[in-house]
């Protein structure tokens, strides 16, 4: 049975878009802030909509590409969002559209791409370092509602212990959070190897006293993952995901998603804005963490003492 066959769900409750959430909550039409970007105008379209799982993958896939998508026909969306071009028809129809062309025109309306002067001739590698500038400034765009992350910075340092979990593509960026968290937080568990024993760990930080877990996902997107982020809701556990878009597949078992896209222009994807905002979380778990800069300076000292850096 198609995918386009299943029941729809309404975005602006599942995908992670709506108040209170990262994805530029709060920043409305006129507000000079996210909503400006071609990436969030294209999320605003979204909202409201009761899409199929296969046209929510369409959306996603067009929010990664935001600046290119507008330029894009019916069979080239399809390839890129990996489903059949009558799905992108179908698609288009049900965010009120005649067909995708009525689409594709409104979107070079609303979210037309500002090609810088030099980008034609930028070879193959530069295009890809600067797809990555530009998801950075989308990440800047987002962060200027602080919300979303001073929240998240809140349950995470108030978790003791605190999971954090990442698999496959997405095991360094957690890897990267958990080594520098531990400086600071008190009980620091990285999860990044799936298996059979991941729901062990779930249920022995929670037996611990954990109350949020951090997730980072990145596609593409194992099914373990949204597996065990349903495990640990189950559990009771807070879910704040890291995800490379508001409708990525965690979304509807994560209770706080904050959306940071990565680049798809080399044969393997690059995530510098998920890294990136990983950092940012850092910085917010410290603001709620009163011992914070007393551990980092001592563990300063503890260095020198022990000659642990060359300088």
């Amino acid at each position: 049975m198609s995918a386009d066959r299943d029941a729809g769900v309404d975005v602006g409750a599942e995908s992670g878009v709506g108040p209170g959430v990262g994805a530029g909550a709060g920043a409305g039409p006129g507000s000079g802030g996210p909503a400006d970007s071609p990436a969030n105008r294209l999320q605003a379209l979204f909202e409201g909509h009761r899409l199929t799982p296969t046209q929510r993958r369409i959306a996603h896939s067009m929010v990664r590409r935001a600046a290119d998508v507008p330029f894009l026909s019916s069979v080239e969306l399809a390839e890129l969002a990996g489903v059949s071009q009558p799905s992108v028809t179908r698609f288009a129809v049900a965010l009120g559209f005649d067909g995708y062309p009525a689409l594709r025109r409104h979107l070079r309306e609303v979210a037309p791409a500002e090609q810088s002067a030099g980008s034609a001739s930028y070879n193959e590698y530069q295009q890809a370092v600067e797809a990555e500038i530009e998801n950075l400034r989308h990440l800047a765009e987002v962060l200027a509602d602080p919300r979303p992350v001073q929240k998240a910075g809140r349950l995470l340092a108030a978790s003791r212990p605190l999971p954090v979990l990442g698999l496959r593509a997405a095991a360094s960026q957690a890897y990267g959070f958990a080594y520098f968290a531990a400086k600071v937080h008190p009980d620091v568990r990285l999860l990044h190897e799936g298996g059979t024993m991941i729901h062990d760990r779930i249920d022995a930080a929670v037996r611990a006293g954990a109350s949020t877990l951090l997730c980072f996902a990145l596609p593409r997107h194992p099914r373990e993952v949204v597996d065990t982020l349903a495990y640990a809701k189950e559990a009771g556990l807070t879910v704040v995901t890291v995800a490379d878009s508001a409708f990525a597949p965690v979304a509807k078992v994560s209770d706080l998603l904050l959306p940071a896209a990565v680049g798809t222009g080399l044969a393997f994807d690059t995530a510098c804005a998920p890294m990136l905002l990983g950092r940012v979380l850092l910085e917010a778990m410290c603001d709620d963490l009163p011992d914070a800069q007393a551990r980092l300076e001592e563990f300063d000292a503890r260095a020198a003492v022990r000659g642990l850096f060359v300088e």
